[in-house]
Parts: C-alpha cells; structure tokens; sequence
C-alpha cells in the first residue's frame, strides 16, 4: 500500500485537477472497486451525481474527497413537514482506499480505456478531463461515507480511530512520546500502528530507523524525549524527502495523477538494499523477515538490543 508521500502526491494531483468540480456520471466497471460502498454500484452512482468535490485531503495513507451539494433530507422549521432540500456541506466525503495498485488518473475523456480501468467519474464543466479509478488487482476501492461531525477535515467516519500524521501541523509530539512509552512494544511496531502515528509503512520506518540509528527490535519502553524527538524528526526528513521527487515507486503500480512515477527509490539508504554496503560504514545491509514483510537495517549502525532475562 502506497505510504504517506504517495497518497500526498495523489492528493495535490486531485486538489488541482478534481477539487471544485461537480460530478455529472459515475461508471462503475467493476463491482469490486465499491464492495466498501454497501449499497451498491446504482446507489453509489446515483448519490454522487450532481455533487461538488471538496478540497482533496488526507491522514496518514488515506485520502478522500468532501461533497457537497445536492438532495438531502433536512430539518425545516418546527410544524412545517420535512422537505427535500438543496444543502451545502452536509457531511459526505468519497474514501479513497489505493490497495496495492490502485491509481487515481486525471485523463482526457477521449483517451483509451486503460486495461483495469474500474470506476470513471465526469464532470459537469467545460474541461475534457475526466477522473479514473484504475486498479490492477482489485484490493482498492472507492466508497461513500458520512463525516464525523463538527471535523474540520470532514474526516469519514469509518476512519476516525486513525491517528494524525507527523506531517500534520496538529500532530502532538509530547503526546506520542508519551504514548510511545505506555505500549509494550518494539519501534517498528509502534511506527506502523496506524492508531498510535499515522502514514508510516515498511519503507519509510526503515528508512528513518537507519537514519536514527536504531534497530527496529528496540523497546519502546526506554525512550527518552530527546531520543523521540530525533525519530520523529528522521521520519519527517525522509518522507519530505520522498515528497520532493514524488514518493517512491518500484513499479508501474503506484504513479500519481498524471501517471508519472516518483523518483525517492533512488535514495533509499536501507530499504531494498540487502547485500549492499551501508552508506555510511560499508557494512553489507542486512534483511530479516518481519511480520510477514521484511525489515532492512545495517548490523554495525544499529545494533539489536541487548537480550532482557525475566527474573
């Protein structure tokens, strides 16, 4: 699943390109890109037709897209019977959820079909473009939500347990230190608990893991608040880093809206890199498997923990 550069990448191609327009049709081609939308393709089409796009935003690896406008239910004044009525804002948003191939694609309307093309979305203004949902292996989708009220990021509700991200001006680092160190946990683990900081995956936490110097079997439990601030400030380094050229991309899969790759596997220090030597003492870096993914590190730069003995 793309991390949190990659969704941000797509989430400025949407804001320039999507944000501010009003849908005219929905096709969906392929009904396994809106099984998250529970009453189906007609109702999925059908409810976002004549709605406006909102500003394009996003927390941590999820990305969506406020509506508004349109026919809703409304409260009217007390005695006068319920009435349906145009409404500005009333809290929809569009969940994007990317998988591991899904791509969200501003293309001219007249442009081919691509081959997993699943969802196409028009608009109602003068522009030829219109927006794609392509996806290779069907484990993205898109689908409908209410927002959690008063957000101000219109925040869907489905993914409102999911943490800020260290990129968001709100993010509390006090808090996460603290949060750091109540969990009986290891580093890497905490990095990837969505609920605990979000938009940090497998590439990016071994990324700032060999940044901080750190092995990623390091309890938790012992940080210091000036070792928490360092590997929050690795962590952003590196994911403004991966921004600036675009995120990184290993494959055709994950491209942003225009369909470009990104450029940051260029600069991976630790991640991919087994066998090669460590960019800052030679030693060959290491790869171990970890919970079903792979963790890279170098042995010499970021020494395993010291075994602890219960008593």
């Amino acid at each position: 699943m793309p991390e949190l550069p990659e969704v941000e990448v797509v989430r400025r191609g949407l804001a320039r390109w999507v944000s501010g327009r009003t849908v005219d049709t929905v096709e969906v081609l392929h009904p396994r890109a809106i099984r998250r939308h529970a009453a189906g393709a007609a109702d999925f089409a059908a409810r976002l037709k004549g709605l406006r796009i909102g500003e394009a935003r996003r927390r941590g690896k999820y990305l969506w897209l406020p509506v508004a406008g349109g026919e809703i239910w409304s409260a009217v004044p007390e005695g006068a019977p319920a009435a349906l009525v145009l409404s500005e804002g009333h809290g929809l948003a569009v969940l994007a959820h990317l998988g591991m191939s899904g791509q969200l694609l501003v293309q001219p309307q007249d442009a081919p079909d691509e081959k997993h093309l699943r969802v196409r979305i028009r608009f109602d203004d003068a522009e030829d473009t219109e927006l794609r949902f392509v996806d290779q292996r069907t484990f993205g989708g898109l689908s409908l939500h209410d927002t959690v009220p008063g957000d101000a990021d219109d925040l869907p509700d489905v993914i409102a347990h999911i943490a800020r991200d260290p990129l968001d001006a709100a993010f509390d680092d006090a808090a996460f230190h603290d949060a750091l160190r109540r969990r009986r946990t290891t580093v890497k683990r905490a990095l990837l608990d969505q609920s605990l900081i979000s938009g940090v995956g497998n590439i990016y936490a071994d990324e700032a893991l060999w940044r901080s110097k750190l092995h990623y079997e390091r309890p938790t439990a012992g940080f210091t608040r000036p070792r928490t601030a360092e590997l929050l400030g690795h962590v952003r380094e590196v994911m403004n880093a991966a921004l600036a050229v675009g995120g990184t991309s290993f494959d055709s899969l994950y491209v942003n809206v225009n369909g470009e790759s990104g450029y940051f596997a260029r600069s991976l220090d630790a991640y991919g890199r087994a066998d090669e030597p460590c960019r800052r003492c030679g030693t060959p870096i290491r790869r171990r498997p970890w919970m079903n993914r792979s963790s890279y590190f170098c042995p010499r730069c970021q020494r395993p923990p010291r075994p602890t003995h219960g008593g």
